[in-house]
């Protein structure tokens, strides 16, 4: 299929998709695939990063994940690959490296998510780039820390749950851990590359000095779960076991209603106060340790137990009416299909339609921050595989008889311009 250039196509078809032009000005490689690399430099697009994704001949693995209208276009990949442009090399083709030279040459930052051993193979390793390219801030998504015994070793989404302790802090009631049903660490790990990326961004427009750095699944999620579980391992000697008491009670759920599902959380001693009443419990509200937040936080496991207790005696809708009368922090259990007429989002206007130049309508969400004082522009929709493959290497320098032979040769893949 040959369609127009879509950094200007997508311009032309978008009414509703806008994105905050922070990072005008900033282009970014983007080596990476699947969901880790691909999540972070969608948020650095979002901010008006100029972003081109490098896919092997065929495209990544996400682009072929149904469900889709068109083959290589499918839902998730979509959703992450906004505001990009693809270019399709055969980097295991020397001719092909030389080129993505040529193009690391125009760019501020690159990003791959390799192995080690892959990175310096195709010689997208910071020891080889970033002599070259003294201005390239080089970021690299790898699965464990180069200090570890698993420095070398990939990483996926699930294992890393099971060794960060993700899948054992959710266990069930019966205490069989269980993986939390996203992708989760590549998510936070994604969040981190986006904060590293920033932070040397802003170091190199002070220091002039660009940095070269790595963000390891494994460290991310256990830095990221430890936040609230460190509990008293965090003293020398520990005062107590890792966890958070209030997260682990069993307990802490959301609470089956007379027809329904409820989230309740009494936090401030005015909500327990104003809960106990309303259930009919001020025999606890009198106890000498209520009022004492320490010794309530102790007792916990038994607040909770008051809670589920209650919710069975009224619909959801009676206890959300009462207890937002009340001011006790509650809402509704959604399900992922009530979250597309959820009263909040739809008011914000959350969900918003992209009209894709080959795929139609689309229903997208906007990117959370908000800034204000700054003009969004139109955003780009998810690239076709090699749509942008001619811009990109025109303002890499090189001449139509060089794309052409580029072409010719193989080297090039994709759909093309």
């Amino acid at each position: 299929m040959v369609i127009a250039n879509s950094h200007r196509a997508g311009v032309a078809h978008d009414r509703n998709i806008r994105m905050t032009p922070l990072l005008s000005g900033i282009r970014v490689i983007d080596l990476t695939s699947v969901i880790m690399g691909p999540f972070a430099t969608f948020q650095l697009g979002a901010l008006g990063a100029d972003v081109i994704k490098v896919e092997p001949p065929g495209g990544e693995a996400v682009r072929h994940i149904a469900p889709a209208r068109n083959p290589g276009m499918g839902a998730m990949f979509l959703n992450v690959n906004r505001d990009k442009r693809s270019l399709v090399l055969d980097l295991k083709r020397p001719e092909a490296q030389a080129v993505l030279d040529r193009v690391i040459a125009t760019a501020d930052v690159l990003v791959h998510n390799m192995r080690r051993p892959a990175a310096r193979r195709l010689g997208v390793d910071p020891e080889t780039l970033c002599p070259k390219h003294p201005r390239l801030i080089h970021c690299a998504a790898i699965g464990f820390g180069k200090d570890g015994v698993y420095a070398d070793d990939g990483a996926y989404d699930d294992v890393v749950q099971g060794l960060s302790g993700f899948a054992a802090v959710n266990a069930r009631a019966d205490g069989a851990p269980r993986y939390v049903p996203q992708i989760v660490v590549d998510k936070i790990s994604g969040l981190f590359i986006v904060e590293g990326v920033l932070a040397a961004l802003l170091h190199r427009e002070r220091s002039g000095r660009a940095l070269a750095f790595e963000v390891p699944m494994m460290e991310c999620a256990t830095h990221f779960l430890l936040t609230e579980h460190l509990g008293g391992q965090i003293f020398e000697p520990p005062l107590g076991p890792p966890g958070y008491k209030r997260l682990l009670n069993p307990y802490r759920r959301p609470y089956p209603t007379r027809d329904g599902f409820i989230a309740v959380l009494p936090y401030a001693p005015k909500h327990w106060v104003r809960f106990m009443e309303i259930v009919g419990r001020g025999d606890i509200a009198a106890e000498p340790w209520f009022g004492d937040p320490v010794a309530r936080s102790e007792r916990i496991h038994q607040l909770c137990q008051v809670i589920d207790e209650a919710m069975p005696a009224r619909t959801t809708a009676e206890w959300l009416e009462l207890l937002r009368a009340a001011d006790i922090p509650c809402g509704p259990i959604n399900t992922l299909e009530d979250l597309f007429d959820e009263p909040h989002l739809a008011s914000s206007g959350f969900f918003r339609t992209e009209e894709h130049p080959t795929e139609g309508p689309l229903r997208v969400t906007r990117h959370p921050l908000d800034f204000t004082g700054i003009d969004e522009q139109a955003s780009r929709p998810a690239p076709r595989l090699g749509e942008h493959n001619r811009d990109i290497l025109t303002e890499a320098g090189l001449s139509a008889a060089e794309i052409e032979a580029l072409e010719a040769a193989g080297v090039l893949g994709g759909e093309g311009e």
